[in-house]
């Protein structure tokens, strides 16, 4: 394929290639060459333009196939536009010698095939250039129509619409002849033709002037005419053809030319014309007369759907703005179609002009109109729902003998009501919440005038009302309950009316069926009023024969109805509503016999009806409250099925008797039961099993079924086999009205065909069949329930009877049974695919082959495709590999013998999907079979059909056989490009099976596609020809196969996939750049693929996507800006997806545009941030309600009115000139969304994003872009969405303002130090959360706010303590709303919204709390030199908060007392559920558990930890300030009392009750944190559990019970086994340190009480508290101390694994030179610390004996991390290990227990052990640190008993290091070395003596040499002074004796630091400062030491001098600063601001 790239074909490279693969050559150069030539030379392209002429002429007259004419039209066209055009004219004239040559053999007809679209391409590309010859070209293709076949017809119509295009307003003299000829095509019997006049015609439209002005009238009949018998292709074209011109008839777009009487044609005359084709289609006059006369309709449904979409075509070019001005004229003007009586002849009429009518409405309303629009039209359609209520009323009263004229108009209305209420509802659904404006709009009466409706006689119009007050419910919940209150109460009063009865039973089943779509639900109680309802409905039903079928229809609709509230509800009703179900049915086979006796039609009627219902209330009970079903329930339910069973066997008796007027009754009653059965055990039927065989074999062969085949078998074929069926409806826009044409002769389905589908989940209208079709196909799937129950015997006995009667039938006949045989039998084989028993013997397996094998040789594709699924689930079913080998054999036998090719294609279909079940294709030789004639089958060009159903057998073939088909790759990929290139577009199911091959085979080659070798290259070639010649098709179908191709391929190699190629590609189809289309295509199919394409593609390149997308729009400008292509130009391909997203219904369809923008977002936010938070900000406002914001904001700038905020800058005016217009509110919750996520990406990114100072830097330096700089535009989003009207939007609006508090809290303000940044928006942020905390808002809203506000008081941004009250003010209304409660009759919403408010609320005080605590405690800790508290880090405003807390705070005490008490009641096991309180819980009802418990689960941690810092505070101390005013009677300050008790219990055991509660919650949550569980709220309990055991009483409690402290430390030492977090490891240790100290207090006190009771201040023991007692020994489980230790063993040796010799693979000694080096951060460390204090602490809890057992595993920890420290495994951050390491040895050599009677030898020999390691280990040379080992050495020598450091040879080696030390050169360590010392001779014990004699000469050496080396550095300096002090020490512990002479030598040492005063002017700083601190503490000795002085200075003249030389210099020196200081000036106190001098 390389070769083909050139200019030049390669005619010898051509020639080389095989006749197959010549043509692939051939393409492939023409599609190098379109892309070529515009980017070309033009100089090189006239040099061999001739050349290339004579190239292309011979590609002609070779016959190109389709794709290769299109391409060789193009490039002839290019070549003449980027060369010489002179020559065109040659080229035009040899084109039209070929159209005009009369050879009509099959052989030239592709040549003159492309010489046409040759013409059509040059005229197209060169326009008025070739002016002078277009006539005769126009007039030679013309006049070729005439005779051409219909690939001639449908490529000159193309051809001359190139030509119309090309010449514009040029082709003014043909327009005549070419209208002429396309009348003729426009009606022509090839669908390809009809759709190509139409084009042409639409095209000629644009200046023929005439086609919509003389010549409409005609058109429309022509269209009319077109459109019958029509597919969808050719109907779309169509559609919009007439549409188009209607359009420009109504509003022209450009001047007619001057004629008389020309004008506008009036709305009412373009949709009379309209009304004509609906009511009459194309018929003349007398067929119409005849019809009326016959009763039947003229019109097909296919007229009546294009006549539908051309009247969207119209609305649509009109324009959104034409249709809000004449909204009301075109409303009345389209219901008057469906109120006309011949639109509705039957009911199949009815339904199907409903739907075209309601579907104009649909896509008219919903895509063009915004908000505000449909708001408008709302009102409209509200005023013609009263307007023809009234008429009906009217009617209905007239009581004169115009029965007639009213019978008709309450006809008509009932018609136009339906498409009213059902238009008017799926508007409220649309806008939900945003609508809620127009309910209070008195003017519209909306719910009067659709309550008014439930009264009307027609049934259609009721339920169609009923459905309406659904969606006001779905729209506006809070209504949910108003509107079933009223409706139970209006039904209440007028339950003697019919029509009331049946209205508002069908209203109030309505409501309870939206209460599923409704997140707030509705009060527990409704359902109990519902179901008292229904049972005295049809309890009173006997009581008038009037109502009586009313009350038992609409008494079981009500009853069906409670069941979708849920088991919750329902549970507590099961007993009366089973009662209710029993009593329906006979309770023996007795009665029922008795009854057949006795009774007339009437009631029979009613007895059907009620058992019908009570079948559809029992079906309803089992779907949605299954659990219920207890084997208890169905004993009592089963003798009541089974009469029901048994009735089945009467009916006909019952028919014969009564006659017809009951045969409704009996098909409903046959289809309830048909319907549950299913759902039944088949006990329940089992003796009747004859019975419903017989009666089912009726229902398939023997009745007439009104059922059509795509409704039976389209659910049992697989999805892949219905693609070569032609099935389309479900790929398009259309599709509710387009199933309205495969709906067979019932028509389409209505709510009124079954009245109790109104309560389903699905928010579509529903549209069930009419009762004859749903009893066929109930029929068919009960049978295929019943069918595995039975035995071989009878199965066969069954499947003979079908096969007996198919030969029986013929014709039409024979293929409606044997759809209904084949679709029972295949249901039946799908149950029989699970089931062990298998299909039941050869007989039955022989019988069912001959039953499908038979569907498979039917005409008709679906049959046959059900018949081979069934034939693999048969083959599936059986399991048995020879069996399955035969079916093949069979297959592949027929399709040898057989001759047509329908028998054909349904075998070769079943050969391929016969291992669909059974794993796939094993077998290498079957799958060769299979492809080798599945190959040559689709090579017979003479069966398009059996070529279609042939590639499709191949891909499944492919598809099953996996990697095994690769070796058949090269065969199948040739085949489907030869076919491609040479199939005509006549064929689209052929191209389409083509392309579904062509998928297959690019995921068998998969990601070997990106090899490299030739044979692969060329592979890859051809899938890449193929896909472009699938994408340069005609059918948008196959283009978006084309487009999933190029995605596999992207997928597989993207590398060989070019993007600037495919991107523009797919751009053209989103933005209307294609030639095949004139709108945003109108293709779904095409719309998915183009978004699922790019969505993969913006995976990956998304930046390279959007700039490919910018690029297209600047590079090709358009003729008509459509709002796609603005938005892309100003916001990029991101905007376009906005926009397509707003206008896009399609759920799967939206999902992947919401994906793409994500994928985008997350690529390139962060380099685009400023065009993302635009585009969010355009589409946030371009539908926002400015008067809202405002009116939000005034209160607030009315109650600050001085201040400075800047209000106007956060007004929600829509900004003019903006890309996005009337966007949905869906689309606006997304953009939010965006910027939520956008605000995570930059959270995870540069932390610029997030620092003012950082970013303004920054800013200066780069051009780089931060979202702090975008604050305000954040903000100001955040609060339009959060102020607007639709409740989705504000809850997305409050979570992105939590978002901004969270992130931007802590910014603070460069240019105001002190203040946050977010503290200009105080005002904003107060103005939206202002309309959340009103009486009408939303409970979930509140809740939200509550959050919100929560955050925003605890973030310390506010530092007024006024704005924070303002706030605060809001809580506390709320906590009011709380107090008070809710009276049940104002309750909206289900409790358990009380329930989540209330805690919401609760929550927020208690985060709000627990701020105000934690900011006063730091507030208390910090010094006066601390300064001001920064703001930003929780300023309490000087206490402020907690001020304003605490005033509340005896109130939140009892509610969150109470939350927690209904928390551990609900967080229960399921076993203990008997034991809850039957009336609920303080804020729960025990109706509402299960719905509340997930509200508990989300707000009981901060409610914990704040009520611990309320105990802690209080000191648990009881307080009585009354109770609170809860909404239910429980006040758990009382917790643990009895009620029954007279006598008040003491506080200590109120406290104790409290303490118990709080930790048992505590400890339940922390013994199994589930993963799911926030970390938020372990942290909370772990912080609660701190602040419980703050307080002394709690660690008492704590302490005294050592088994709960035990518990407790086995709990947490689970929990920092399993957690990471090490905030949540440090909580953990902290508490377990609280724990110990608990336990150290309680040991101390006991100390303590017995030496104060025994007098043991006298003794020498120290009595044996602690644990280990007497024999020292430590239980694990029992042991506090052992629990302890285990955990700061995990702790240690997770950090440290060295420690542990098993672990580091070394010696048992710590820190051995074995382990390997790890080194710690910074919070590592901490934690180390924490749990080395902790160890230091055990030895204290335990008695003398029990220290002994833990002292050594304490100190060998401790030495050895000391050890792990000096090896440098604490690096840079270990300061705090260090300094607790050190803390923890002090205190255990510190511990009175090391001196204590029994246990002192043992602790001096552990001791000794301890200072030997750590000796040694100095020793071993492994020291990074030895500064640190002689600190710890000091510890002991200062902190050990005698005993310990005086035992040789420990002191000498001690005496050793201290001396190497002072020598060491590095001056940091000598001078620690010296405080160390200074400290031993400073210490109490006997070791100081040694030292001080050892050591006090280096001392005093070191001082010496002083003199002679001053210090150069501060190091020395300090090293100096320190050395001296150490000498001063030293001689402070010599005694009397010797301290006279040890002065006189440390005065000698000072002196000698002084300077003469020449020295001390060239002495550097460390020495001049040693200088005068030597004078200064010369100074101070010199008093202490007089004699010592005198003696020294009398014996050493020089050191007087130098002494009086320095104290004079000092004098002086001091003096000279003295006199230099300037004389201060008062100034005043007070400065003036302004200098106003």
């Amino acid at each position: 394929m390389e070769r083909a790239h050139t200019l030049l074909l390669d005619e010898e490279a051509c020639g080389q290639l095989g006749e197959h693969q010549r043509p692939d050559f051939i393409y492939e150069w023409l599609r190098f060459l379109s892309k070529l030539l515009p980017a070309a030379d033009r100089a090189e392209v006239r040099r061999k333009q001739k050349r290339l002429v004579e190239q292309l002429v011979g590609v002609m007259a070779a016959a190109p196939g389709p794709p290769a004419r299109r391409l060789l039209a193009r490039c002839l066209a290019l070549v003449y536009h980027c060369g010489d055009s002179l020559s065109a004219g040659l080229a035009v004239d040899r084109c039209s010698d070929i159209v005009r040559s009369k050879d009509d053999s099959p052989s030239a007809l592709p040549t003159r095939l492309a010489a046409i679209a040759c013409l059509g391409g040059i005229y197209e590309q060169l326009g008025r250039l070739l002016i002078n010859t277009f006539k005769d070209t126009v007039a030679c293709l013309l006049k070729a129509v005439k005779n051409a076949e219909s690939q001639g017809r449908f490529e000159i119509m193309q051809s001359v619409e190139r030509v119309l295009r090309g010449l514009g307003v040029s082709a003014v003299p043909c327009h005549r002849d070419v209208y002429k000829s396309a009348r003729a095509c426009l009606t022509d019997r090839s669908m390809a033709v009809r759709g190509a006049a139409a084009e042409c015609l639409l095209e000629l439209q644009r200046e023929a002037g005439f086609l919509w002005t003389s010549e409409l009238e005609n058109m429309a009949a022509l269209c009319f005419r077109a459109l019958e018998g029509s597919n969808y292709d050719a109907r779309m074209a169509i559609s919009r053809l007439l549409g188009t011109l209607l359009a420009r008839a109504v509003e022209p777009r450009q001047a007619v030319a001057p004629r008389p009487g020309s004008k506008h044609v009036p709305l009412e005359e373009v949709m009379g014309l309209l009304s004509g084709g609906f009511l009459r289609g194309n018929a003349g006059f007398l067929r119409v007369g005849g019809d009326l006369l016959k009763g039947t309709s003229s019109v097909s449904r296919d007229v009546r759907v294009g006549i539908s979409q051309a009247c969207v075509v119209l609305v649509s070019s009109l324009g959104g703005t034409w249709l809000e001005l004449n909204f009301s004229a075109l409303l009345d003007l389209l219901l008057e179609l469906v109120s006309h009586p011949r639109a509705t002849l039957t009911p199949a009429d009815a339904t199907c002009s409903r739907q075209c009518v309601s579907y104009v409405l649909h896509a008219s309303l919903g895509l063009l109109l915004g908000e505000k629009a449909q708001i408008a039209a709302a009102k409209e359609l509200c005023r013609v729902v009263g307007r023809q209520k009234k008429a009906a009323d009217a009617s209905v009263s007239e009581g004169n003998a115009e029965v007639h004229a009213g019978v008709t108009e309450l006809c008509a209305s009932q018609h136009m009501l339906v498409c009213a209420l059902l238009e008017l509802g799926g508007l409220l659904q649309a806008l939900r919440s945003t609508a809620t404006p127009l309910l209070y709009d008195s003017t519209a009466g909306l719910l009067d005038s659709v309550i008014s409706v439930l009264l009307h006689p027609a049934a259609s119009a009721r339920l169609a009302a009923a459905w309406c007050l659904r969606c006001v419910a779905v729209a506006i919940p809070a209504q949910a309950t108003v509107l079933l209150d009223r409706c139970a109460e209006r039904l209440s009063a007028l339950k003697f009316c019919p029509e009331a009865v049946a209205g508002y039973s069908a209203a109030i089943a309505a409501l309870l069926g939206a209460v599923q779509h409704c997140p707030l639900g509705v009060p527990h109680s409704r359902g109990k009023v519902v179901l008292g309802l229904g049972e005295d409905l049809l309890c009173s039903a006997t009581q008038s024969s009037r109502v009586s079928i009313q009350r038992v229809q609409g008494g079981w609709l009500l009853l069906s109805a409670v069941s979708t509230l849920g088991p919750t509800v329902v549970g507590g009703l099961l007993g009366r509503l089973l009662v209710l179900l029993r009593c329906s049915f006979p309770i023996s086979l007795r009665e029922l016999e008795a009854e057949l006796r006795r009774g007339d039609p009437f009631t029979w009627q009613v007895m059907l009806e009620g058992r019908a219902g009570a079948l559809s209330a029992l079906k309803n009970l089992l779907l949605r409250c299954g659990e219920l079903m207890s084997e208890e329930v169905w004993t009592g339910l089963l003798p009541s099925l089974s009469c029901a069973v048994a009735l089945l066997n009467q009916l006909p008796a019952v028919v014969k008797t009564h006659g017809h007027s009951v045969k409704n009754a009996v098909n409903l009653y046959k289809l309830r039961l048909y319907e549950i059965l299913p759902l039944l055990p088949s006990k329940a039927y089992t003796d009747y099993m004859v019975v419903l065989l017989r009666q089912l074999q009726v229902e398939l062969t023997t009745e007439t079924p009104c059922c059509s085949e795509l409704l039976l078998l389209r659910p049992l074929c697989h999805p892949q086999d219905l693609q070569p069926t032609g099935i389309v409806a479900d790929n398009t826009d259309q599709r509710h009205i387009e199933e309205q044409l495969t709906a067979g002769s019932v028509g389409g389905g209505t709510l009124e065909y079954d009245p109790f589908t109104i309560f389903q989940e699905a928010q579509e209208v529903p549209a069930p069949l009419p009762l004859s079709a749903r009893l066929t196909v109930t029929a068919t799937r009960l049978f295929a329930v019943l069918f595995p129950q039975l035995s071989a015997p009878q199965r066969a006995q069954t499947l003979q009877q079908f096969c007996d009667s198919l030969r029986q039938l013929k014709g039409l006949r024979l293929q409606t049974v044997q759809v209904l045989v084949t679709s029972a039998v295949c249901w039946s084989l799908k149950s029989l695919a699970g089931n062990p028993a298998g299909v039941g013997g050869q007989e039955v397996c022989k019988l069912l082959c001959s039953l499908l094998l038979g569907a498979l040789e039917s005409p008709s594709a679906l049959l046959r495709a059900a018949a081979a699924e069934g034939v693999a689930r048969l083959a599936q079913a059986l399991g048995d590999p020879a069996f399955t080998a035969s079916l093949g054999t069979a297959s592949l036998e027929k399709m040898k013998s057989a001759r047509d090719g329908v028998s054909r294609a349904g075998h070769a279909l079943s050969l391929a999907t016969l291992q669909r079940y059974g794993g796939g294709i094993g077998s290498p030789q079957h799958l060769a079979n299979c492809v080798g004639v599945l190959l040559a089958l689709a090579q017979d060009t003479s069966s398009p059909e059996l070529q279609t159903w042939s590639l499709h057998a191949l891909s499944v073939a492919m598809d099953l056989a996996g990697p095994l088909s690769r070796v058949h790759v090269e065969p199948s990929l040739s085949l489907v490009l030869r076919l491609l290139l040479s199939t005509p577009h006549t064929h689209p199911e052929l191209h389409l099976s083509l392309a579904r091959c062509l998928q297959q085979i690019i995921t068998t080659l998969g990601p070997d596609l990106q090899g490299e070798s030739s044979g692969m290259g060329a592979l890859r070639g051809a899938c890449l020809v193929a896909s472009a010649a699938l994408q340069d098709s005609a059918d948008c179908v196959l283009q978006a196969q084309a487009i999933s191709c190029l995605q596999q391929l992207h997928l597989f190699s993207p590398q060989h996939l070019d993007l600037a190629q495919l991107v523009p590609s797919l751009c053209e189809v989103l933005l209307d750049y294609s030639v095949l289309m004139n709108l945003c295509s109108p293709y779904l199919c095409l719309r998915r693929a183009v978004v699922s394409c790019l969505r993969q593609l913006a995976q990956r390149e998304a930046v390279e996507v959007c700039e490919h997308a910018v690029a297209l729009v600047k590079e090709l400008p358009r003729r008509d800006n459509t709002q796609l292509d603005i938005a892309v130009k100003e916001v990029g391909l991101e905007g376009a997806l906005f926009c397509l997203l707003d206008r896009e219904w399609d759920l799967c369809l939206c999902q992947d545009i919401r994906e793409t923008l994500g994928h985008m977002l997350n690529s390139v936010a962060a380099g685009t941030l400023a065009h993302w938070l635009k585009l969010c900000k355009d589409v946030l406002l371009s539908s926002a309600d400015c008067t809202a914001a405002s009116a939000a904001l005034q209160p607030q700038q009315d109650e600050d009115g001085d201040r400075d905020d800047d209000f106007s800058a956060f007004h929600a005016k829509p900004e003019s000139g903006g890309p996005f217009t009337n966007l949905r509110w869906s689309t606006r919750v997304f953009a939010v969304e965006c910027v939520c996520r956008i605000i995570a990406l930059c959270d995870s990114a540069d932390p610029a994003h997030f620092d003012m100072a950082l970013a303004q830097e920054r800013r200066l330096q780069e051009s780089t872009d931060f979202l702090v700089l975008h604050l305000a535009d954040l903000i100001r989003m955040a609060f339009v969405a959060a102020t607007d009207h639709n409740q989705q939007l504000r809850l997305s609006g409050l979570q992105a303002l939590l978002l901004i508090i969270r992130k931007f809290a802590s910014v603070p303000e460069p240019e105001f130090p002190g203040h946050g940044i977010l503290e200009q928006y105080q005002a904003n942020v107060g103005a939206a959360l202002r309309p959340a905390f009103s009486a009408d808002a939303p409970p979930d809203v509140t809740a939200k706010a509550c959050q919100v506000c929560s955050a925003w008081v605890s973030s310390g941004v506010l530092s007024d303590l006024k704005d924070v009250r303002r706030v605060q003010q809001l809580l506390v209304s709320s906590l009011q709303r709380v107090q008070g409660g809710r009276e049940d009759s104002s309750q909206l919403y289900n409790e358990s919204t009380t329930t989540m408010e209330t805690l919401a609320v609760l929550k927020a005080w208690a985060e709000v709390y627990i701020v105000a605590v934690q900011s006063s405690k730091r507030r208390d800790a910090s010094t006066p030199e601390d300064g001001v508290l920064d703001v930003l880090g929780g300023l309490d405003l000087d206490g402020g908060l907690l001020t304003l807390v605490q005033a509340d705070l005896p109130t939140l005490s009892r509610l969150w007392l109470s939350a927690l008490q209904d928390h551990a009641l609900l967080a229960l096991p399921a076993q203990y559920a008997s034991q809850l309180p039957r009336s609920g819980g303080t804020f729960y009802t025990a109706d509402t558990l299960e719905r509340a418990r997930p509200h508990y689960c989300s707000s009981w941690a901060p409610v914990l930890h704040a009520t611990a810092l309320w105990l802690n505070s209080t000191g648990f101390a009881t307080t009585d300030d009354g109770p609170a005013n809860l909404s239910r009677p429980v006040t758990p300050t009382t917790m643990g009392q009895s009620t029954s008790l007279a006598g008040v219990r003491s506080p200590e055991d109120i406290n104790t009750d409290r303490f118990h509660f709080m930790l048992g919650i505590s400890v339940e949550f922390l013994c199994s944190p589930h993963s799911h569980d926030q970390m938020e709220n372990i942290t909370s309990c772990l912080h609660a559990l701190q602040a419980l055991l703050d307080a002394p009483w709690s660690r008492s409690k704590v302490g005294n019970d050592q088994a709960l402290g035990v518990e407790l430390l086995t709990v947490l030492r689970r929990l920092m086994v399993t957690r990471e977090s090490v905030s949540v490891q440090l909580a953990v240790l902290q508490l377990v340190r609280q724990v110990v100290c608990a336990a150290l207090e309680h040991v101390k006190e006991k100390r303590h009480s017995a030496e104060v009771d025994d007098g043991a201040a006298e003794k020498e023991t120290v009595p044996e508290f602690g644990e280990g007692r007497d024999t020292g020994g430590l239980v694990p489980g029992c042991s506090l101390v052992f629990a302890a230790l285990e955990l700061c063993l995990c702790v240690l040796l997770r950090k440290l694994p060295q420690l542990s010799p098993r672990l580091a693979g070394g010696t048992p000694t710590p820190g051995g030179q074995g382990a390997a080096t790890t080194t710690l951060g910074y919070t590592d460390c901490k934690l180390v610390a924490t749990a080395l204090a902790i160890l230091s602490e055990l030895p204290s809890v335990c008695s003398p004996e029990g220290s002994v057992c833990v002292l050594p595993t304490v100190l060998y920890l401790l030495v050895g991390v000391l050890c792990e420290v000096v090896r440098g495994s604490a690096g840079v951050a270990g300061g705090p290990l260090l300094s607790g390491a050190l803390q923890a040895l002090r205190s255990v050599l510190a511990t009175p227990l090391s001196r204590a009677e029994k246990s002192r030898g043992a602790w001096s020999h552990l001791l000794r052990c301890a200072l030997l390691t750590l000796l040694d280990r100095w020793d071993s040379g492994n020291v990074d640190d030895e500064v640190t080992l002689l600190t710890a050495v000091t510890l002991f020598l200062v902190w050990a008993s005698p005993e310990v450091t005086t035992v040789e040879p420990l002191q000498t080696r001690c005496i050793q290091h201290f001396r190497s030390s002072l020598q060491s050169k590095n001056p940091s360590v000598v001078r620690r070395s010296f405080q160390l010392l200074s400290s031993v001779f400073q210490s109490q014990g006997g070791a100081a003596g040694p030292f001080l004699c050892a050591l006090g000469g280096g001392v005093l050496g070191y001082l010496r040499g002083v003199e002679l080396r001053r210090p150069q550095t501060e190091e020395e300096l300090q090293a100096a002074q320190e050395g001296v002090r150490a000498l001063e020490a030293l001689v402070q512990a010599a005694g009397d004796a010797q301290r006279p002479q040890l002065a006189s030598v440390l005065l000698p040492v000072l002196i000698s630091f002084l300077l003469d005063e020449n020295a001390l002017v060239s002495a550097p700083p460390p020495s001049r400062l040693l200088h005068v601190w030597a004078l200064q503490e010369l100074m101070r000795l010199g008093p202490q030491h007089p004699s010592e002085l005198r003696a020294l200075m009398a014996l050493a003249p020089s050191m007087k001098a130098r002494l009086e030389a320095a104290i004079k210099g000092n004098q002086e020196s001091a003096s000279a600063k003295k006199s230099q200081q300037p004389s201060s000036k008062t100034s005043p106190s007070i400065q003036l601001k302004t200098n106003f001098l």
